[in-house]
């Protein structure tokens, strides 16, 4: 295909060394140097370095603290209020707005209906559960709350006009279990609680007319003691869900512990939500929290990020927490609410924008446990073939544009049709998120069973509908892009088939497979059509210019995030600049996620303060006080991606090359990241203070080829750490390639410099945190 290089995707990056460049090895007590035209000389000095983590459990404590969002204001709706989560149970806090009182919403991301009238959002649509409600002697008047990120739980005080309440409360990481312990005063000692069911029926019928055929649920059968109570709601389709909840006292102190279990077809979660709650009344608070917290303070420090703008590194912070709570490997794909579930027309999964905006932040940052989406395709993949036309079924699949956890979606209309909306490259997009995952842990076995054989039938469904022009070239019939509209050679689609066959190509080397489609999968790469382009950038395809404000970058997929187009030379660059001044230029549609897929596009230019610039945009425009974001309803993965744009801004390692602080704010003198994982399977650890890099740490998992863009000034210094094996490199103009097998761990330094190996928080700038904190 003219105009995009055949890179491979699961090799090395694209290039030689330079011309009369040899290779070098490093060893200890001994300089070696590169020559020739890669410029400056590298030196090494001997000795066996090693970094110093200074953080501990005690460090992560204080260091998370600052992040911390804080309510000193009681939050009136779910998008100001604390939330927790552990993946399937939910709940959220605000206040009641007809007493006052103080409302624990719970959630279940695994709650929804069964039926099949309307389709997933209406007759399968994730269902809202219900509130406990604090009822207090007084009304509530004030509160002192603060979510410890660190701990995953909330504490503090509830004040009314009777008195004050002392609060603690946590969703429990591994079990369905939400406890509370109150502490009241004596003005409050009669403080009790309450629950109330939402009706089992799907969000969207505020939004949408009714369809034919859905059914009403029954009624929800409530029972109330002096020590808890219980609601069962069953459902017209089979099965049903349960909330169950006791109370118990020891003099003023009260704990409440309550669980929601779902079941279908059989109607086993009264029995389920029962024994959770009675397993948890033989424990202590303190034990259950003890072994809640211990999966938390094994989760952070998988990874490190710290910046010197406070609001944006407790805004990430918070999104790892909030991802952790919505999802984990064993657990549903994240929908547009996860169990957090408010009014919306969206009760459910979507694959043109949730999903891949959804996980990228756990890639960075080495969470490989929380990727359910993952673990969903492996499960589901005969949905995915259900999902397209019966004609079709035996080479193809595909995803339409919303589903719950079985993947079953309106079926996928076919290009070029007349009626319907013919959305095609959502499973594609999807398995390049997937893809990401892989690609940074490296694990052949999900390439092979998930990835190779899921991929190569969702370009077989593009396949059965290109058709040759008469340039010669391959052309797409009309087909969607996302949030726009439809159109010939839609460049949604184009780059999406690009990827898909070029990563085929690249997995069936790496597998060993001999493919009888890699001819078939060539010839598209060297027959499609080009992008439909004009002065203006990328068009959304060959019918259609961008003429209006546009929320999606669906037609920028060629550079993000799927990097088929390189901003590094100067026509992609050119290209990309044009296209994104277009894009954001008009005003009107710009959402959230606009802001974030323009910040990871300035920082792909290495514009720094463009990028942050957009954050800031995408904070005091779009975020609530509890980072949330709403459009029609809640959007969960426009925050989320926000993270992944912080990661573009100090680690990209696309194309088979890795950039150490490629974006930085110019304001951002000192930033600290340690262990952030990179495609490839590499651990990144860097330094900046004062402006400049100080070091940088590379660790293989995996023995793949490694380059880097290491940010340092020249020239370089290549250190084994820890007395490890001598490293060989070279040299390619400011680019290091370096011989790093599996279990490798280099140092890179300027020579003649010796910094502290110190990985530590820097110090911030005192902006605002989150939350209602004043």
């Amino acid at each position: 295909m003219r105009g995009i290089s055949r890179r491979g995707l699961l090799g090395a990056a694209a290039g030689t060394v330079a011309a009369g460049t040899a290779a070098a090895t490093a060893v200890p007590g001994e300089a070696r140097a590169t020559t020739g035209d890669a410029g400056p000389s590298l030196s090494f000095d001997a000795g066996p370095p090693r970094l110093h983590d200074t953080m501990g459990d005690a460090g992560w404590a204080r260091f998370l603290a600052g992040a911390d969002p804080r309510w000193r204001r009681l939050p009136g709706t779910f998008y100001e209020g604390p939330f927790l989560g552990n993946g399937g149970l939910g709940a959220a806090v605000y206040r009641q707005a007809t007493r006052r009182a103080l409302l624990v919403e719970l959630g279940d991301n695994r709650v929804r209906d069964h039926q099949e009238a309307g389709g997933p959002l209406f007759g399968g649509a994730r269902l809202r559960v219900g509130h406990l409600a604090l009822v207090t002697v007084g009304e509530v008047t004030a509160v002192d709350l603060r979510l410890s990120l660190w701990d995953a739980e909330l504490s503090g005080t509830v004040t009314t006009t009777a008195g004050s309440v002392g609060l603690r409360c946590f969703v429990h990481a591994t079990r369905d279990l939400l406890v509370v312990e109150l502490r009241p005063d004596a003005g409050e000692r009669s403080a009790s609680w309450s629950f109330t069911p939402y009706p089992a029926e799907s969000p969207r019928l505020a939004y949408q007319p009714r369809p034919d055929g859905l059914v009403d649920n029954p009624e929800p059968v409530a029972g109330f003691d002096a020590s808890g109570g219980s609601c069962v709601q069953d459902l017209a389709a089979g099965g049903g869900h349960a909330t169950v909840w006791r109370v118990t006292r020891t003099g003023a102190v009260s704990v409440l512990v309550a669980s929601v279990a779902a079941s279908h077809p059989d109607r086993t979660a009264y029995a389920t939500a029962e024994r959770t709650v009675r397993a948890a009344a033989g424990r202590t608070v303190g034990e259950s929290a003890g072994e809640h917290r211990q999966w938390w303070h094994r989760f952070y420090p998988r990874s490190f990020v710290s910046v010197p703008d406070d609001r944006t590194q407790s805004f990430y912070w918070i999104q790892l927490y909030k991802m952790a709570s919505a999802t984990r490997a064993d657990r549903p794909v994240v929908s547009t609410s996860a169990q957090w579930l408010q009014p919306t027309p969206w009760p459910g999964t979507g694959w043109n924008r949730t999903v891949p905006l959804s996980y990228w932040l756990i890639h960075a940052s080495g969470h490989g446990e929380l990727d359910s989406l993952t673990a969903t395709l492996r499960r589901c993949r005969d949905a995915l073939v259900a999902d397209v036309p019966a004609a079709y079924r035996g080479d193809s699949a595909g995803i339409g544009r919303a589903s719950q956890d079985d993947l079953r979606t309106a079926e996928v209309v076919v290009p070029g049709s007349v009626t319907g909306t013919p959305e095609v490259g959502n499973l594609t997009w999807a398995l390049h998120t997937a893809w990401l995952a892989y690609r940074h842990g490296m694990a052949d076995g999900v390439l092979r069973e998930v990835l190779y054989p899921l991929l190569r039938k969702a370009i077989g469904f593009y396949l059965h509908f290109l058709t040759e022009g008469g340039d010669g070239r391959l052309h797409l019939p009309a087909t969607y892009s996302p949030e726009y509209a439809t159109t010939t050679d839609c460049n949604y689609d184009l780059a999406l088939l690009t990827w898909g066959c070029r990563t085929l190509l690249d997995a069936t080397d790496r597998l060993g497979v001999d493919d009888p489609l890699r001819p078939r999968w060539r010839d598209v790469l060297d027959r499609l059509v080009e992008p439909p382009q004009g002065a203006d950038g990328l068009w959304i395809g060959a019918t259609r210019r961008l003429t209006s404000s546009h929320p999606h970058y669906s037609h920028l997929l060629w550079f993000h995030p799927l990097h088929l187009l390189d901003p590094t030379d100067s026509t992609g660059r050119d290209l990309l600049q044009r296209s994104l001044n277009q894009w954001v230029g008009r005003a009107g549609a710009r959402q959230g996620h606009t802001y974030t897929g323009a910040a990871s596009m300035s920082a792909l230019l290495g514009d720094g303060d463009r990028a942050f610039g957009y954050l800031g945009e995408l904070f005091d425009r779009h975020l609530t006080p509890n980072t949330m974001y709403a459009e029609s309803g809640p959007a969960l993965e426009t925050p989320l991606s926000g993270a992944r744009s912080l990661h573009d801004m100090l680690l990209q390692s696309w194309g088979g090359v890795l950039r150490i602080f490629p974006a930085v704010p110019s304001g951002w003198a000192d930033v600290t990241v340690h262990d952030l994982s990179a495609e490839g399977g590499f651990r990144v650890s860097a330094v900046r203070s004062a402006g400049r890099t100080r070091f940088v740490r590379i660790r293989s998992t995996a023995g793949e080829p490694c380059r880097v863009v290491p940010g340092l000034a020249r020239p370089y210094r290549v250190q084994a750490l820890a007395g490890g094996d001598p490293v060989g490199y070279r040299d390619l103009g400011g680019m290091l390639e370096l011989d790093l097998p599996r279990g490798g761990d280099v140092l890179l330094t300027t020579a003649g410099v010796d910094p502290d190996l110190v990985i530590a928080p820097v110090a911030g700038n005192g902006t605002p945190g989150w939350g209602l904190p004043t």
